[in-house]
């Protein structure tokens, strides 16, 4: 009695060719995806936008705008609590769509180091 594979296994080599070739493609769609993903920026504010910050998909912080009347010298930890939401939750929107974008390429299959 012979055992069946699943489509899509066996095949011999004819099969590892297309395999390896379908690892090369997810390979170059990964790379054009995170260089896509590098020049795009993402925008973020807080307090009700008094603060504004702009990062780049690399998360390097490109802009940060304040609102004059946040800036109150008797509460320089509110300012700091403000600037520092801001720029997380920038960092959060860039992992969550760097992350949905790569596993729309990789169908969900978890690459380490991606």
């Amino acid at each position: 009695m012979k055992a069946r594979l699943p489509e899509g296994f066996g095949g011999g080599p004819n099969n590892m060719q297309g395999m390896i070739r379908k690892a090369q493609k997810m390979q170059e769609d990964m790379e054009k995806k995170q260089a896509e993903l590098a020049e795009r920026e993402f925008t973020s504010t807080s307090g009700g936008g008094a603060v504004t910050v702009v990062i780049n998909g690399k998360k390097e912080l490109q802009s940060l705008k304040l609102k004059p009347e946040v800036v109150d010298p008797e509460d320089i930890e509110m300012l700091e609590d403000l600037i520092l939401a801001a720029v997380n939750e920038s960092i959060r929107t860039v992992e969550d769509v760097t992350s949905k974008e790569m596993d729309a390429i990789t169908n969900g299959l978890n690459i380490p180091g991606m």
